[in-house]
C-alpha cells in the first residue's frame, strides 16, 4: 500500500490561496483518477479538486471553510502498491490528540480575545484573513498598523503577519497600554447602518459567498478609485443591417449564434490599441502600462450574480475568431464550467446593460482595472442624416456608450477620447465585410 498526497493545484497567476467550500467524498470511499473529491472557491471562481489517481480516502488535512495555500497538501489518498508517500508532519493531527489540542486552542483565543478588533480605515485595508490572524495573536490596531506590507498597494499579506510574529517571539513588541491607545476617529470609525424594522411576513435571505465578495468588491472600488463617466451616442445602423445580413449563414456554417457582443469587442481592442494609457493599472504610486490587451467580458449568471471571463490577446483575433471565444466563454460561465485562468488578467472590463433594456449605465470600475464601458441597448429612433443634397430626418439604429475612468490617471480628454475612438470604429463599419 502506499499513500498520496492530494495539493491544492494552481489556478491562475494571481490566486495563492482557496476556501474548502464541502468535500464530496468522506473517509473510507473509493475514489477513482480524475473523479472530484472536494470543492473549492476563490475570490474568483468555484472549482472542483479532482484525485490524481485511483485508491482510498483516509485522511482529510482541512475542514470545510478553511483556508488553504496553492500547494499545500489537503487529503490522503490510499493506492495499491509502491512506497508510502510520508504526509508533512505538521499538517497532521493524530485522532487522539484532537481533542486536547481543540482545547488549548479554545484557551488561547479566549485569553486573547480582550484585544480590540482590527478594522480596516480609508488609508490601510487589510483581509479577513489577516483580521482573523490578528485577532488569534493578539495583535492590537496599533500593532498591526505598524507591520510593512508587501502586498499591493502595500497591503499586509499573511507571510507578513506570519513573519512579524516570528520577530516578536524573539524580540517583543512593546505595545502601549489600552487605555494609553489613541485611536483617530477616521481610522476605526464605520457609518453606522440605518436600522431596519421588520415584521412577521418580512423574507430574510442569506447573501451567497459569490454575492458577499461581489459586495465587498463593488465597494472598495468606489472607495480606491475616483469614477467620473463620459457619454456618447453611435450610429450602428450598418451593423444591424451586416448582423442581419450574415447572421443565418454564420449559424448554419458554425452551427452558434452571431451576437454584437465579438464586434463590439473588436472596435474596444482597436481604441486601446490607439489609446493605450487605458490599458493601465496603479500601483502605489506608479503606473503599470499593460503588454497585453485582455478584455473582461462581464456575464450575468441564473441566480443574479455577476462573472467576468477574459478574452486574452483581444486585439490579436480577427471577427470569427473573437465570435468564438465570445460564444465560448459566455457558454460556460451560464454552465459554471469557467475555469480559474477563464477570469484572470483582464485589462479592461465591457458590460452590456443593454441586454436588459437600460439604454445608459455608469458602471464601477473592476479593480485592479482604471477603465470599464457600458453598451446600451440598441434603438430604432428618428436622427438627422447629412448628404450631399442636404439634410433629412431618417430611421437609425443608435446606442450610448457610457465610459467609467479613474480620474486618479484617466483625465476627461483621455476618457472621452478614448470613448469616442470606439464610436467612430462602429460608425465606420464596413458593410460588405465577409465572416
Amino acid at each position: 500500500m502506499a499513500k498520496f498526497e492530494l495539493k491544492l493545484p494552481k489556478m491562475g497567476e494571481s490566486v495563492a490561496e482557496a476556501t474548502i467550500t464541502s468535500w464530496l467524498k468522506d473517509i473510507g470511499d473509493t475514489i477513482e483518477a480524475d473523479e472530484a473529491v472536494l470543492e473549492i472557491a476563490t475570490d474568483k471562481v468555484d472549482s472542483e479538486v479532482p484525485s490524481e489517481v485511483d485508491g482510498v480516502l483516509i485522511e482529510k488535512l482541512f475542514d470545510v471553510d478553511a483556508v488553504v495555500q496553492v500547494g499545500e497538501t489537503i487529503a490522503v489518498i490510499q493506492t495499491e502498491g509502491g512506497d508510502t508517500i510520508e504526509v508533512k508532519a505538521a499538517a497532521v493531527i493524530e485522532p487522539e490528540a484532537t481533542k486536547a489540542v481543540a482545547e488549548v486552542v479554545q484557551t488561547v483565543v479566549a485569553a486573547k480575545s480582550v484585544v480590540a478588533p482590527v478594522v480596516s480605515s480609508e488609508d490601510r485595508f487589510y483581509s479577513p484573513l489577516v483580521k482573523n490572524i490578528a485577532k488569534q495573536e493578539g495583535i492590537s490596531q496599533a500593532e498591526l498598523d505598524t507591520i510593512p506590507g508587501t502586498g499591493k498597494d502595500g497591503r499586509v499579506t499573511k507571510n507578513d503577519i506570519k513573519s512579524h510574529l516570528e520577530s516578536r517571539s524573539s524580540a517583543p513588541v512593546a505595545v502601549p497600554k489600552a487605555e494609553a491607545v489613541s485611536v483617530p476617529t477616521k481610522t476605526t470609525a464605520k457609518p453606522k447602518a440605518a436600522p431596519i424594522v421588520t415584521s412577521g411576513e418580512d423574507e430574510i435571505i442569506e447573501m451567497s459567498r459569490m454575492g458577499k465578495l461581489i459586495s465587498k468588491h463593488m465597494v472598495d472600488s468606489i472607495q480606491t478609485s475616483a469614477h467620473v463617466q463620459s457619454f456618447i451616442e453611435a450610429d450602428v445602423t450598418n451593423i444591424w443591417n451586416w448582423r442581419n445580413k450574415h447572421k443565418d449563414s454564420f449559424k448554419r456554417r458554425e452551427g452558434e449564434n452571431l451576437t454584437f457582443t465579438p464586434i463590439f469587442m473588436e472596435a474596444v481592442a482597436k481604441a486601446i490599441r490607439d489609446f493605450p494609457m487605458i490599458n493601465i493599472s496603479i500601483q502605489g504610486d506608479t503606473i503599470v502600462k499593460k503588454k497585453h490587451i485582455n478584455l473582461g467580458m462581464a456575464a450575468a449568471l441564473g441566480d443574479g450574480n455577476l462573472i467576468v471571463p477574459v478574452i486574452k490577446n483581444a486585439d490579436q483575433l480577427n471577427l470569427l475568431g473573437m465570435a468564438k471565444k465570445v460564444n465560448d466563454l459566455a457558454k460556460r460561465a451560464r454552465e459554471n464550467k469557467l475555469n480559474p485562468d477563464d477570469i484572470q488578467g483582464g485589462t479592461y472590463t465591457v458590460t452590456n446593460v443593454g441586454t436588459f433594456g437600460s439604454i445608459m449605465g455608469t458602471p464601477i470600475i473592476n479593480q485592479p482595472q482604471v477603465a470599464i464601458l457600458a453598451l446600451g441597448a440598441i434603438r430604432k429612433v428618428p436622427a438627422v442624416i447629412e448628404t450631399p443634397e442636404g439634410d433629412f430626418i431618417g430611421i437609425r439604429y443608435k446606442m450610448f456608450l457610457s465610459h467609467s475612468y479613474d480620474h486618479r490617471v484617466v483625465n476627461g480628454a483621455l476618457g472621452g477620447q478614448f470613448v469616442k475612438a470606439v464610436k467612430d470604429y462602429l460608425e465606420a463599419w464596413d458593410s460588405n465585410r465577409e465572416i
